[in-house]
């Protein structure tokens, strides 16, 4: 270990602190700043210093430090001040943010030493060496003389800040004694975590386990931390490990209790050691710990989750022999899982048999065979459960029925029950709006989507930020850029606060259909509202100035992102290497693919589009085909939209043979042909003056696809 080389010398004119270890600064850098600096683009100019491999101290921090020579220190030695507060580290370290606090603390550390009869007067030269043995001896004398594991734990810490190393593991393991016997178990857990994790080799558990035992003072301590540590191992996703220690004290007649064998069998379930889990089950029985429903259900959603309902159903039954009662919880298991896969008359039967078995089913159990039929549209039987069990549907289960009916896209239906919901004196929330509107917004309807905004406000209940931001994105894709300006100025005058999702989708709007200036002045406000822009942010400016052939400015926007620190991602890339191929600038754009490599991204196949449709339009398909059978060998796995660039680039030059043998390629990797493709072979066919040439490109496709046995449907 390190020598302590800070001392304290406290004078009463206030000076606190005596550095005697020079320390190094952190540097600061560009990248640190990256995140936090994100206003910048187009009229905004930043200026970063940063000295790399500098450091500075400003001679202020200083002008008040005694120094003390470099002589006069041993290693690992504790040093007291002439008054006796205990030498400090320096004015760096955490401790130094309440100067007073520490001196405090100090002064009851050294009283109750004193009381125990450690020598810290002029005599031993002011001096204790920090030993483990001293520490861990510090440590208990502290906790026995003043019962406070709080006082004992900021020693512990102040201590190994001292000598510049972890403590021991036998150092860790008196810690967590005395945290545990003082009531902490918390922070015992905490440092638990730590001991495993830095223990981590094959032996690391077992020499803890050691460790353990061998601090240990009292019995019932012992006891609590070995089930900590169990539990711990749990935690980490080392059930086997927890398995080992379980083994390891059961010699000493310790075991874990309910609540950390249920954690242990839940994650060895989810791990899916099935027979290692009923192992142990039978190992609680012999411990004298019984199973109860809350374990039996552990198995039975395994084996509901493993699809497996019939085992999980004959579990529930035999739970009496197993010492349990079936319980409500229990049977809601096996229902859920009947309802979606959907057997909806089976999970409906186990309602009655829970009445049977003296299990009444409460609202989670009826809620979802109720939903599962509303998921597959059978609206009456779902009502019909309600009745039986005189079940009164909340506002949560017609939420469900609606969300369900607005995914499906089946607004006659979610209005209706929408209105049900309504006569039945239920009143409907701001989520229950929200997904009407969303519905609708789904199927572009915005003006019952408005309807459904002016009902919501009529009836008081106040619209969130996302109830506004699913208008906008409506109104900006069916092009009514005014009305989605109207809705997030009338979101801001209701003194919501647009959130950068909010900003996106307005500036998307912007960047497809309206001005661009307009996208970037929003960006303005949206700094200005203190809400710092994302990567999606400026994916859309950059997309907006592609589409506009403002390629060179899209790609300033690229470099200045990434010396601001952000990590663009393949969108990004593939937006600006597509606009340079479109461009015929193929140079640039390889220098971005090759860039991305660089910023551990894979091309995807977006990304060989965007540069292959570059050469297709510029007409080189010789180069075109190339590139695509290097990439073909590289892995990638082209779509039908790429294959359909490909065969219109040597269609558009009369070039049907090298076409079809595309349109092979793709039958054989199990890619249909579709109207494109029946598009393309047409304008082939034209450029080759072919008479009739959708008849003639109808009939080719029809021979390729006949060739692999596949019938063609006319769909033209």
């Amino acid at each position: 270990m390190k020598a302590l080389v800070p001392i304290i010398n406290a004078f009463s004119s206030g000076l606190k602190a005596v550095v005697m270890r020079n320390r190094i600064p952190k540097n600061f850098s560009s990248a640190n700043l990256a995140l936090a600096c994100s206003t910048f683009m187009v009229d905004e100019v930043y200026e970063a210093v940063n000295h790399n491999n500098s450091c500075c101290v400003d001679d202020d921090l200083l002008s008040d430090v005694k120094c003390i020579p470099a002589k006069c220190m041993e290693h690992n030695e504790l040093f007291f001040g002439e008054n006796g507060i205990f030498a400090y580290v320096d004015k760096d370290s955490p401790i130094s943010e309440n100067q007073k606090a520490y001196d405090d603390q100090m002064e009851i550390i050294k009283v109750l030493l004193t009381n125990r009869g450690w020598n810290l007067g002029f005599q031993n030269g002011y001096r204790i060496d920090l030993s483990q043995f001293n520490v861990m001896k510090i440590l208990n004398d502290l906790f026995e003389e003043s019962t406070d594991a709080d006082l004992a734990l900021y020693f512990f810490r102040w201590s190994e800040y001292c000598i510049e190393s972890k403590h021991t593991v036998e150092t860790v393991c008196t810690m967590i004694h005395i945290l545990v016997f003082g009531n902490m178990n918390h922070k015992a857990m905490d440092l638990l975590l730590h001991l495993i994790s830095d223990n981590s080799g094959e032996k690391g558990w077992h020499d803890i386990c050691l460790k353990i035992h061998e601090t240990h003072t009292k019995r019932r301590v012992l006891e609590t931390v070995y089930g900590m540590l169990v539990n711990c191992y749990v935690k980490e996703n080392m059930a086997q490990v927890a398995l080992k220690v379980i083994c390891q004290i059961r010699y000493l007649n310790i075991f874990p209790s309910v609540g950390v064998c249920h954690s242990l069998l839940k994650a060895l379930l989810e791990s899916e050691k099935l027979n290692l889990a009923w192992e142990f089950c039978k190992e609680m029985k012999c411990q004298g710990i019984g199973l109860n429903a809350s374990i039996i259900s552990l198995f039975i959603r395994r084996y509901c989750k493993q699809g497996n309902i019939d085992s999980g159903w004959k579990l529930l039954m035999e739970m009496k022999y197993l010492g349990a009662k079936p319980d409500v919880v229990a049977c809601t298991i096996v229902i859920d899982s009947l309802c979606k896969m959907p057997l909806l008359k089976e999970a409906t039967s186990i309602l009655f048999k829970m009445i049977q078995m003296d299990i009444f089913p409460d609202s989670v159990s009826v809620s979802s065979v109720v939903n599962g039929y509303y998921k597959v549209g059978k609206y009456k039987e779902a009502m019909d459960v309600l009745e039986i069990f005189n079940l009164s549907p909340n506002i949560f289960v017609f939420n469900s029925f609606i969300s369900k009916l607005c995914t499906d896209g089946n607004m006659l239906m979610a209005a209706k029950v929408f209105q049900d919901m309504c006569e039945m004196g239920l009143i409907p929330d701001c989520f229950s709006y929200t997904t009407m509107m969303a519905g609708y917004c789904k199927i572009k309807d915005i003006n019952n989507a408005l309807k459904y905004l002016g009902k919501m406000l009529k009836r008081g209940i106040r619209p969130s930020v996302a109830t506004y931001t699913l208008l906008i994105d409506c109104c900006c894709k069916l092009g009514d850029m005014e009305m989605a300006e109207y809705l997030f100025q009338r979101m801001m005058t209701e003194g919501l606060v647009p959130d950068v999702v909010s900003y996106n989708t307005l500036m998307n709007g912007y960047g497809k259909r309206g001005p661009l200036k307009k996208a970037f002045q929003l960006l303005h406000t949206m700094r200005s509202a203190g809400i710092s822009p994302d990567l999606v942010t400026y994916n859309i400016l950059i997309h907006g100035l592609i589409n506009r052939g403002l390629v060179n400015e899209a790609k300033d926007i690229l470099d200045e992102l990434i010396r601001r620190g952000f990590s663009p991602d393949v969108v990004t890339f593939t937006n600006v290497i597509g606009g340079f191929s479109n461009k015929g600038n193929f140079k640039e754009a390889f220098l971005l693919l090759f860039c991305m490599s660089g910023h551990k991204l894979e091309p995807d196949v977006v990304t060989c589009s965007a540069l292959l449709n570059g050469y297709c339009r510029a007409g080189r398909m010789a180069e075109a085909n190339v590139l695509f059978h290097k990439m073909l060998d590289d892995g990638l796995k082209a779509d039908l939209i790429l294959y359909n660039s490909l065969i219109h680039g040597f269609c558009s030059l009369g070039n049907i043979d090298d076409a079809c043998h595309l349109v092979r390629t793709m039958i054989k990797h199990g890619i249909m042909p579709n109207n494109s493709t029946h598009h393309a072979l047409v304008l082939g066919y034209k450029v080759k003056h072919v008479e009739n040439p959708v008849e003639r490109a109808a009939y080719k496709l029809q021979r390729l696809l006949l060739k692999y046995g596949i019938q063609a449907e006319d769909d033209r």
